[in-house]
């Protein structure tokens, strides 16, 4: 009986330092998951973030794939990024770890192979330099609306400060992520910009932006700068 707990233990210590350490190839491969997540919804007319609100967000960060169900947790694991409107552009990204919590699968209908955040004021984009918020415990929330433009009467929705969106069996749509615990991902940060990365300063606009983040960026501002 010791020995299979023993056993069950080391187990769960290995799963707990899987889900949380980062290296450079895992921060690669999430800036070109983010990039092609972005680029997919955006070029979904009927299923995509409206324009206005891309321009008018101060931060996006997006959770591409690999959101599943974590047992020994019990919630949806789930590691992304997140980048800045600054004064030339969108920044370099820092990095996160989502618990969406089984609330997530619920309200969507299945577990999500994407969640997509938009901090829309800096008062709500300060939380992404902290080590851990729960999305809406100082902030209000809203599930986004997704089309062309904003439909008449969303005004209420739209002056949220956090808009969130899930994909999951192919439908990207709103949904309320409220009580998701999103933490730094400082591991992610430091296998791609050393160990004395400062999220301050990344999402200011103040780090080289690495090759591999480029094509993200690139997606959001082609989209951000075209007319509506």
């Amino acid at each position: 009986m010791l020995k299979r707990l023993l056993i069950f233990s080391t187990l769960v210590l290995f799963a707990t330092v899987t889900v949380v350490a980062s290296d450079r190839d895992d921060d690669v491969s999430r800036t070109q998951k983010a990039a092609q997540i972005f680029s997919e919804i955006t070029n979904n007319p009927d299923q995509r973030i409206p324009r206005d609100l891309v321009q008018r967000a101060n931060c996006i960060a997006i959770i591409p794939g690999d959101v599943k169900f974590a047992s020994i947790y019990g919630g949806n694991f789930g590691r992304g990024l997140a980048t800045c409107h600054t004064g030339h552009g969108w920044s370099a990204p820092v990095f996160l770890a989502v618990d969406g919590g089984t609330g997530v699968g619920y309200q969507t209908g299945g577990f999500p192979t994407a969640l997509v955040m938009l901090f829309m004021n800096a008062q709500a984009s300060q939380v992404l330099v902290t080590d851990k918020f729960t999305v809406g415990g100082n902030a209000t929330v809203a599930a986004g609306p997704v089309g062309q433009r904003i439909a008449p009467g969303a005004g209420q929705i739209v002056n949220a400060d956090i808009l969130t969106y899930s994909r999951a069996k192919g439908v990207f749509a709103g949904v309320n992520l409220e009580g998701t615990v999103v933490q730094a991902d400082r591991s992610g940060d430091h296998a791609m910009y050393g160990d004395n990365a400062d999220r301050h300063e990344i999402l200011n606009g103040d780090a080289a932006i690495p090759a591999s983040a480029q094509p993200l960026l690139d997606e959001i501002a082609t989209y951000d700068r075209a007319p509506q």
